[in-house]
């Protein structure tokens, strides 16, 4: 696996590196407070002070950080994707994530418990206090790195949950999976192929109209082509209810995978190809809110970026993470 390839990964080992005392109030993330993540509670005061550990959080960017992402990304224009290229990855981009899950299986990515930390009505709705019928779509499910910590420690017996992946190598990952099997005889759980951003409006197998209460999509958006996004977003509307929520977190605009990018990955702006044949984008708030809620039909509840510093304190360099985190409702 190419080492382009860079998920937000808040489950970093920083066990050496304690934390430090600090004034600020905790960010509106909860990722690190509870054992053993650290994360969500490191200020960076004094800049003196950057390389005794191993991360910050929530760390403000200058104009000179901003300038030099600039700058190294503008590098990538002088030698970007040939459009043979360019037409030959865009044409079958499940066929790539076919391959990555053939190689990686379930192991490439870790489970996602923060989830239920970073969105609280995912604990709300699988607790042994809401027994409410509740149906929860994750798109882009891939081996069930977030749908089985959701699945596993469900207690709601009126809950279903759906993953969906467009790669069919990612769907029979999860349903060989023996809680699946079992929560599928039981008629929790349920799995199948499908494409968000499928131009055919078709809605998971399974799967009534406007039935589902929360959509789970985690680096997912990203890997669709900028022409994909409008169908993409009329097709979570046809399978939302009126009220129902999208819980969102991706990449962000000058996060440090975009700006490391090399000659011959730029495949549009801020749209890239890596190493291994699969599509990234870089959001700004921005485009977000204009995607989902101007040119779509959802509202915005919450849009935030969450900034991190990460340091090699051997090398003395620093490196700046950058992901965006949203709630949108039906």
């Amino acid at each position: 696996m190419t080492s382009e390839y860079v998920e937000a990964t808040p489950e970093v080992d920083t066990a050496a590196d304690p934390i430090t005392k600090v004034t600020k109030p905790p960010l509106d993330s909860r990722i690190g407070k509870d054992a053993p993540f650290v994360f969500g509670q490191r200020f960076l005061t004094n800049d003196e002070e950057v390389f005794n550990h191993n991360a910050w959080d929530n760390v403000e960017w200058g104009e000179e950080q901003i300038k030099q992402a600039q700058e190294m990304i503008q590098k990538q224009y002088e030698a970007p994707v040939k459009d043979y290229d360019k037409a030959l990855f865009n044409a079958n981009p499940a066929k790539y994530w076919d391959i990555f899950y053939k190689q990686n299986k379930e192991n490439f990515f870790k489970d996602r418990n923060w989830l239920q930390i970073e969105f609280p009505s995912l604990y709300e709705v699988t607790s042994k206090d809401y027994q409410t019928p509740t149906t929860i779509l994750e798109i882009g499910c891939g081996a069930g790195n977030t749908f089985f910590p959701v699945l596993n420690q469900n207690q709601n017996e009126n809950l279903k949950i759906f993953g969906c992946d467009y790669s069919k190598v990612a769907v029979d990952l999860v349903r060989s999976n023996e809680s699946f099997k079992e929560q599928l005889e039981k008629g929790h759980a349920f799995s199948s192929v499908w494409d968000l951003a499928n131009p055919e409006g078709n809605i998971p197998d399974d799967m009534e109209p406007n039935s589902v209460d929360i959509v789970i999509m985690v680096f997912v958006f990203s890997a669709l082509h900028p022409n994909q996004w409008k169908q993409a977003v009329l097709n979570l509307a046809k399978v939302l209810k009126p009220g129902g929520q999208i819980l969102f977190r991706d990449y962000g605009r000058y996060d440090l995978a975009q700006v490391r990018f090399k000659k011959g990955r730029l495949l549009e702006d801020n749209f890239y190809i890596r190493g291994d044949g699969t599509r990234v984008y870089f959001f700004t708030e921005e485009e977000l809110e204009t995607i989902f809620c101007q040119e779509g039909p959802f509202n915005k509840v919450k849009i935030s970026t969450d900034r991190r510093l990460l340091v090699n304190r051997k090398k003395q360099l620093k490196m700046y993470r950058n992901w965006l985190q949203a709630v949108f409702k039906a």
